[in-house]
């Protein structure tokens, strides 16, 4: 067997909506537009959790957060802010990616991959960097979950060494990455491109801003109001500060973020063969509803932080030339955990079910067959978001998805292909989907030992 190399494209805060072909009407995204052309677009790809560190566990194990007790971003600055008071007290959790876990990296390897990790990591300190997890090369991969400097030289990120002052960080990303694929010594290889970008601080070169600076005012969106406040947030550190929700995509630093990462994109594919699969997506959904707010992912309620779709659905394109038809679209529901075995089945490596416990091969929906499906999926965030949400657990069955909220034990029932924007809640006039979904979710969460966060005796009205 040929094996194919494999390149995995994570970025970070990315919103469903973010690109063109996604249906952003803002954000300019050729080269990724063109990858969809090229390959496969999913409709209903999720990333494991509302926040960065559970999915990224996720997608390296093969198991849901709950399975692995990372549920939550790892702190990594001194004076964090866990545990989240609000009326509940969030839950403990794991803070780094262990090392007993037989990592997608770790098995590649092991099948006569070479393995390389470029850029953000957010799984723990220097004992669980990626070498640690099976990747020969990290580059920019530490405990750090965002660039606390800034995106322009010096970074000050310890695993990765300065460019030149001023040199753009995404862009000098890629370079590295391009230079690991052109020295490359003729074994495939499995390249992990986790980009820092589009986490905030918000910033991007000057000329691209002023582009789209310009642009929003042609368009007459520097004369709409971007943002309405909205409720209280609801810990007791922000109670005093609003929710402040983007209503339309016009932020001109964050278009031309997304623009210089497109650009960069389309630099890396330019480098690569057709026997290589590349795949593209995000590890929660856009920052809409605080931090700047600087998207929206509308019609999607909501965004990073929060358990409607807007926190957790995803962009995915997966391009594999000979493999995947090109121009095709995949409405079946995938997830994170997913990736490990339809990757080790890529790559023609055998399964390790024991370790991938909660993935499920869409090796068939990538070779255009019909009848997919890959079950149930859960979430269970058990903490508050930075961003407005409160702590939760959810799954999705088929078309129906069913949240229910800790603070008040509320449920609420959605038809996603009805109701995308998740506004009718369907508890009251469905109640048997109700109790089939409710009973499936609570054997899930006893099944993994899902931990439920407790009443906060310090809470007051």
């Amino acid at each position: 067997m040929n094996r194919p190399n494999i390149i995995l494209i994570l970025l970070d805060d990315l919103g469903w909506r973010d690109l063109a072909c996604y249906g952003s009407p803002f954000y300019e995204t050729p080269n990724l537009d063109r990858l969809a052309a090229e390959g496969m677009r999913f409709t209903d790809a999720y990333a494991a959790c509302p926040v960065c560190s559970p999915t990224r566990a996720s997608l390296l194990t093969g198991k849901y957060p709950a399975t692995l007790g990372l549920t939550d971003w790892i702190d990594w600055l001194v004076g964090n802010c866990h545990p989240c008071r609000g009326r509940l007290v969030d839950v403990p959790y794991v803070k780094a990616l262990p090392v007993s876990e037989v990592s997608l990296a770790r098995e590649l390897r092991a099948g006569g991959y070479r393995t390389w990790h470029v850029g953000k990591w957010h799984l723990g300190g220097p004992a669980t960097y990626p070498q640690a997890h099976g990747f020969d090369v990290n580059l920019g991969g530490c405990e750090m979950g965002c660039v606390l400097h800034g995106y322009f030289s010096p970074w000050q990120i310890p695993t990765l060494p300065e460019a030149a002052p001023g040199t753009y960080l995404t862009d000098h990303l890629t370079d590295e990455a391009i230079r690991l694929i052109q020295t490359n010594d003729g074994r495939p290889f499995f390249l992990n491109l986790w980009h820092y970008a589009v986490h905030t601080p918000i910033q991007a070169p000057a000329d691209l801003v002023a582009k789209y600076q310009a642009k929003a005012a042609r368009l007459g969106l520097d004369k709409i109001p971007a943002l309405e406040a909205g409720e209280f947030f609801p810990t007791m550190a922000k109670r005093h500060l609003r929710v402040q929700r983007r209503l339309i995509q016009s932020d001109p630093v964050y278009a031309a973020m997304i623009e210089n990462l497109d650009t960069n994109i389309g630099r890396l594919l330019a480098s690569v063969d057709d026997n290589t699969l590349v795949i593209f997506t995000s590890d929660n959904g856009g920052v809409a509803t605080a931090e700047g707010s600087p998207t929206t992912n509308r019609p999607l309620a909501e965004g990073k932080g929060w358990m409607y779709e807007g926190g957790t659905r995803e962009p995915l394109i997966i391009r594999w030339p000979g493999v995947v038809n090109p121009g095709s679209v995949c409405t079946a529901p995938v997830t994170s955990p997913d990736f490990y075995p339809t990757l080790l089945e890529a790559a023609g490596l055998p399964l390790r079910p024991h370790q991938h416990v909660d993935g499920v091969s869409f090796m068939t929906a990538l070779r255009g067959e019909s009848g997919f499906d890959r079950g149930p999926m859960f979430w269970h965030y058990p903490h508050y978001g930075n961003q407005g949400g409160t702590p939760g657990s959810a799954i999705r069955h088929g078309d129906w998805k069913l949240i229910e909220f800790f603070e008040d034990g509320r449920r609420e029932l959605y038809n996603l292909r009805d109701d995308i924007s998740e506004t009718r809640n369907r508890a009251v006039d469905q109640p048997a989907i109700t109790r089939q979904l409710h009973a499936q979710l609570v054997a899930w969460r006893n099944r993994v030992e899902a931990k439920i966060p407790d009443r906060n005796p310090d809470w007051k009205a």
